[in-house]
């Protein structure tokens, strides 16, 4: 085991919100077969995961990678202590949810207007009209609501996006009671001082998470600026697969064992077990035909 060397400011555990069966896997070029991602979820909870986003009740045709979202929860052993949300678009998304007994969702909002256009087909004040009638229906059954928040950063047809801007969207969808709000790095151009500045202009970090891509080799600088200023719940993707669909400059998700090698040297706790992990990327980059994008699992598997 490696000793760790701690830093002044940092939390003693962070959550690891996995976001690789969803989020990573709905950039493929292939369609990963039904049971093979219910192999990835198992091996996900065996690996120590108390929260693995699952899948999306998106339509197929927007993201035909995600398609069989029923069948795959039926497939899933949801076991206790583990929660597994799912992603929803709008209320028919909601409803397939519901019918599978899902007990949390997430829903996605942008913090531009060119990418609430592009992803959501509604401009930046009405994709609220979207997300009110969802949340409040979901609340309303018992089921947990989280938020993303897209392109906090920058986006690539505007630019920098203004922080006033990003905050005016989250608290907003804090304010419809979504129980989390996490900002995300679409493109990757976030740095830590940025990271801080947003984070400190949204007032507290209880209710904040973040979700950084890599795209310029940010993330773990980011996570750790995040670490700093309050943040404890970290979006992550194990060995580093996804992006998005919309935003063609929008690489890797941070990689779950990047993180965790990172967090394991600074003596933060995760529950997550290193090993498992890069033993899962390694069975799942033999799964994509290609290796995992994780610096850690490049490093680890060669052993």
């Amino acid at each position: 085991m490696r000793r760790p060397y701690g830093l002044e400011g940092l939390p003693h555990h962070v959550t690891v919100y996995e976001v690789g069966p969803r989020d990573g896997l709905q950039n493929e070029a292939a369609v990963v077969p039904v049971e093979a991602k219910a192999e990835f979820v198992h091996r996900l909870a065996d690996a120590g995961h108390k929260i693995i986003e699952t899948t999306s009740f998106v339509h197929p045709r927007w993201v035909p990678q995600l398609a069989d979202a029923d069948e795959l929860l039926a497939r899933v052993e949801r076991r206790p202590g583990v929660r597994y949300p799912v992603l929803v678009p709008n209320e028919r998304g909601l409803e397939r949810a519901l019918a599978r007994d899902v007990d949390e969702i997430a829903v996605f909002a942008s913090a531009t207007e060119t990418f609430a256009a592009k992803n959501l087909n509604r401009s930046l004040e009405s994709q609220f009209d979207m997300f009110e009638p969802v949340v409040a229906r979901a609340l309303a059954g018992g089921v947990r609501v989280r938020a993303y928040v897209s392109m906090c950063f920058a986006d690539p047809w505007e630019g920098p996006t203004p922080v006033r801007q990003v905050v005016e969207v989250g608290e907003r969808l804090l304010g419809l009671g979504c129980h989390e709000l996490s900002l995300g790095d679409t493109i990757g151009v976030a740095t830590p001082g940025h990271v801080t500045a947003l984070i400190e202009a949204f007032g507290s970090p209880d209710r904040l998470a973040v979700h950084f891509h890599d795209t310029y080799g940010q993330a773990l600088g980011n996570t750790l600026a995040a670490l700093r200023a309050g943040v404890t719940t970290v979006d992550a993707s194990t060995g580093g697969i996804g992006g998005c669909p919309y935003a063609e400059s929008a690489t890797g998700n941070l990689a779950t064992e990047d993180l965790v090698w990172m967090l394991d040297g600074l003596g933060v706790e995760t529950g997550l077990d290193l090993g498992r992990l890069v033993e899962t990327s390694t069975w799942l980059a033999r799964l994509l035909g290609r290796p995992s994008p994780s610096r850690v699992v490049q490093a680890l598997s060669k052993g």
